[in-house]
């Protein structure tokens, strides 16, 4: 029925047949975006300083809130083609254009502490030097974390926090 040639061909192609077979299963993965191929729910920051929320994933759904602070960070929860819905710190959730998107990683600090301020360690132990206590709602920007401290850096600060007092990174999370 089929000769030798025929054969090597049908042995050579059967690795590209069962990597064809195999994408359906990782495309509908839900942990990860259906067009980014990311892990969901995930972190990121706003990149502009004026950012559209939408109520749908288009232009032509209305816009619930304009966000006016660049670094901010907000959760990913899901993908449409662009667009990607969001989760502020407040809660607020809608969809938002993938390209006002950034991957640097910033976080809040403990935005539910009211006005209780939180400390900045020198290193990552609560006896180390304090370097300055952080209002929460400030905006920083992380450079690593280990599921217990987080490194910041910002405008004339840098020093550690404990990973729990923030909102932008995960309490598992390890940033390297």
């Amino acid at each position: 029925m089929f000769g030798r040639t025929t054969l090597s061909i049908w042995m050579a192609l059967l690795p590209m047949f069962a990597m064809l077979v195999a994408l359906p299963a990782q495309a509908g993965d839900p942990n990860l975006g259906s067009n980014s191929g990311l892990p969901l729910p995930r972190f990121a920051s706003l990149k502009s300083d004026r950012v559209n929320l939408r109520e749908g994933p288009s232009k032509d759904h209305r816009t619930k809130w304009i966000y006016e602070k660049a670094g901010l960070p907000v959760e990913i929860t899901a993908e449409f083609e662009t667009w990607r819905r969001i989760r502020d710190s407040e809660g607020a959730e809608g969809w938002v254009l993938h390209n006002l998107l950034a991957g640097r990683r910033t976080a809040i600090i403990a935005p539910w502490a009211k006005d209780n301020p939180i400390p900045l360690y020198s290193k990552p132990d609560t006896t180390s030097p304090m370097m300055a206590k952080l209002m929460p709602n400030v905006v920083a920007s992380i450079k690593t974390c280990d599921k217990q401290w987080c490194k910041l850096w910002g405008d004339g600060y840098e020093g550690y926090v404990q990973q729990q007092q923030l909102w932008g990174v995960y309490p598992d999370e390890i940033l390297p």
